[in-house]
């Protein structure tokens, strides 16, 4: 049984006359907790007030699923009377640690209790008070934390595409480096004309500077490449889709391939194509060295976010171009498209520059062409090749960009939560379940447009709403 001698040792229950301390003695309900044994959890209603006489007990609350410490009670101590003064649920799990002696006033009689003493009843509201804001710092440190762990996690999933792009670069330049020596051994042993090949090199370089400099004409660049496939299959070359992509992006044409090649046309030798092979291969190094730049600059960019996010909303605008964001997107992702993934661009040339956070948006376009290629691994539901179109047009005051490919499509169950924090259909270990969310939180939070979703099998389309003004 409860004795006095041991309550008055208890700051407020000094504060009460004997006969009270002997009421509370023959009222209090013993209570005795095994280790591991729960008392109350979270979310039941208030069982009352309680006083702890030995052992002790942890306090936890459940966050995402998960049961977070939030503090102990040591022996002696009490709780309870904020849930029987609020009649609130109880906000947290008690367990006991080992084995633990506890009395229960029920609620009436803790409240009589409170009302019969003004002392103590100014003393169990000072105690309130501080556990209140005790529980408020705790709440405020958490979010501070949980909000660091999904920025950590933020950065994470937006380091993943451009640091692949950057290894994917240094991996295949090696070989191309080493085989442009081997065509530069080969050359230089036929007694080569130094006019002849000032010419190849003059190509070389007025190539470098296209490559450097890209026009982003996506139907330009289209052109080109059919003239040059055509060009190249006539001449004999094997393999001329291959050529033909690197040569139109550093403006070679028919024409001048012609007079380069004429002297070798009747050469048996590797000769007759190699230098048509050489300079494709050098503008392939120069686009997979500007490529590797641009990954590593947009490492350079996220990692100077980071050091700036307690600024971020301080962080400078510019004008935009929104079709050079997605092309230079797009640049980040070529080793993916080579994978028979045809893009389409829908591009309106009314559309003006905007005033924006490029580099967030660049993060939206990479975020969507990213899970349009992860939906395009699946296949296509007609058996159609894979494809991704990207249409923009201005509408309503808003610039509209639209990111939709073939694929299976998001299934019905999941597509009202695709935008959630964590919520991801990706194997794991593959996705983080923040893409969306982030460009959510650009687009709407940053930029005040809107993202809508809509799908079906064969032709999921995310539509970006930016408002023209900025």
């Amino acid at each position: 049984m409860l004795c006095s001698e041991s309550l008055v040792q208890m700051k407020p229950f000094d504060k009460l006359p004997n006969e009270r301390l002997d009421w509370i003695c023959d009222r209090a309900e013993p209570i005795h907790l095994s280790p591991g044994e729960v008392l109350v959890r979270q979310g039941d209603t208030a069982l009352g007030f309680f006083i702890q006489v030995s052992g002790q007990i942890t306090v936890t609350q459940q966050t995402n699923g998960a049961d977070m410490p939030v503090g102990r009670h040591e022996s002696p101590s009490f709780f309870g009377e904020i849930q029987v003064l609020t009649e609130d649920l109880v906000p947290v799990t008690l367990t006991a640690d080992t084995d633990t002696e506890l009395y229960r006033l029920n609620c009436p009689d803790f409240l009589d209790l409170v009302h019969s003493c003004r002392e103590f009843e100014r003393d169990i509201f000072h105690t309130v008070g501080q556990r209140l804001r005790g529980l408020e710092s705790f709440i405020r440190t958490r979010e501070k934390m949980a909000a660091l762990g999904t920025l950590s996690a933020g950065l994470a999933h937006e380091l993943n595409n451009p640091a692949a792009a950057l290894v994917r670069v240094m991996k295949d330049i090696k070989p191309a480096m080493l085989e442009l020596q081997r065509m530069n051994l080969v050359y230089g042993q036929r007694q080569p004309d130094e006019e002849h090949t000032k010419q190849w090199t003059d190509e070389r370089d007025r190539g470098f500077d296209a490559i450097a400099n890209p026009d982003n004409d996506p139907l330009a660049q289209g052109d080109r490449e059919d003239a040059l496939t055509d060009w190249l299959e006539a001449y004999g070359v094997e393999n001329a889709w291959k050529l033909a992509e690197p040569l139109a992006a550093g403006h070679t044409d028919p024409k001048t391939l012609d007079a380069l090649t004429n002297c070798w046309r009747n050469d048996k030798t590797e000769l007759r194509d190699m230098g048509i092979r050489w300079l494709a291969l050098s503008f392939d190094v120069m686009g997979m060295i500007r490529n590797g730049l641009d990954g590593a600059e947009r490492i350079s960019t996220l990692v100077q976010s980071m050091k700036s996010y307690s600024y971020m909303d301080q962080a400078a605008q510019q004008q935009v171009d929104i079709h050079d964001g997605i092309e230079n997107t797009l640049r980040l992702f070529a080793f993916k498209l080579k994978d028979g993934i045809k893009v389409e661009r829908k591009y309106s040339k009314d559309i003006p520059e905007i005033t924006a956070f490029g580099s967030e948006l660049n993060q939206v376009w990479t975020n969507l062409i990213d899970n349009a290629l992860d939906a395009l691994e699946e296949g296509t539901p007609s058996g159609a090749p894979p494809q991704i179109t990207i249409r923009t047009c201005q509408k309503a005051g808003n610039i509209i960009v639209e990111i939709e490919d073939n694929g299976p499509g998001i299934p019905a169950e999941v597509k009202n939560r695709i935008l959630e924090p964590f919520f991801t259909t990706k194997q794991m270990g593959k996705g983080s379940g923040l893409g969306l969310d982030v460009v959510r939180r650009i687009v709407q939070n940053r930029h005040k447009g809107n993202l809508l979703v809509s799908s079906a099998p064969g032709r999921t389309c995310f539509s970006v709403l930016l408002p023209a003004a900025g």
